[in-house]
């Protein structure tokens, strides 16, 4: 049985970045600081790479990723979801290396990540038993004070207003952002259910400027700086 399945889905298409996924960043191509991390994490015992391009699953599979093949065209357009394609990634895996107990996905646009941070997740999810284990951060934005949206005539109101308001950003509920980094899975879990939000859901926090998600041309520029800056290329 294998404990630890690293997983890196890798879409061929990007509008915000075109082909970002493989675009070299500080002397290598994105994927790699994701895909590395995982074949050099002492807990991961078999990696995939869920792509529709055949360049990124070359690539992949020469650095020692299970050979699944590319992931059906369902599965690669703008409207699919993550969900399947981890249920299509752990069906195809567990069909060459048997049982898995926990799913293990990194995002390839979120280069940022720490080592400590893939052990800090698995931990958590040895841990607490959850279905899923989610990275997050604080949110820099809170919905109970200072987002806010507009009703019928346009005019704008706090977005989740509380009893007698909130007139300071410690009084608010803390509210965490979704990090689209880290995530451990349980396999059970992915197999039985729609999406992410089915079952216990736990937050893995992590440092927002470990979180920086890489969607468009500035992310991409300011990605590229962290890292020079943390001594990378």
């Amino acid at each position: 049985m294998v404990k630890v399945l690293g997983h890196i889905g890798a879409r061929k298409g990007s509008k915000g970045v075109p082909r970002k996924n493989f675009r070299p960043i500080c002397g290598k191509p994105l994927i790699d600081w994701s895909l590395d991390q995982l074949f050099a994490h002492p807990r991961v015992e078999a990696v995939v790479v869920s792509t529709d391009d055949e360049e990124i699953y070359a690539h992949s599979v020469a650095k020692g990723a299970l050979e699944i093949g590319l992931r059906p065209a369902h599965l690669a357009t703008d409207t699919a979801g993550k969900w399947g394609v981890w249920q299509h990634a752990l069906e195809a895996s567990e069909a060459l290396v048997g049982p898995v107990e926990a799913f293990l996905d990194l995002d390839c646009t979120s280069p940022l990540r720490l080592p400590e941070d893939i052990t800090g997740a698995l931990d958590l999810y040895d841990a607490e038993h959850p279905d899923l284990v989610m990275s997050c951060c604080e949110a820099r934005k809170n919905p109970y004070f200072n987002l806010v949206e507009p009703d019928a005539t346009g005019a704008l109101h706090v977005s989740k207003p509380l009893p007698g308001g909130v007139v300071a950003r410690q009084q608010a509920p803390v509210v965490y952002e979704h990090a689209a980094s880290t995530y451990v899975v349980s396999p059970a879990y992915l197999k039985r259910s729609k999406g992410l939000w089915e079952g216990r859901v736990i937050p893995y926090l992590m440092p927002p400027e470990r979180c920086v998600d890489i969607d468009s041309p500035f992310d991409f520029r300011l990605v590229e700086f962290l890292m020079k800056e943390a001594g990378h290329g």
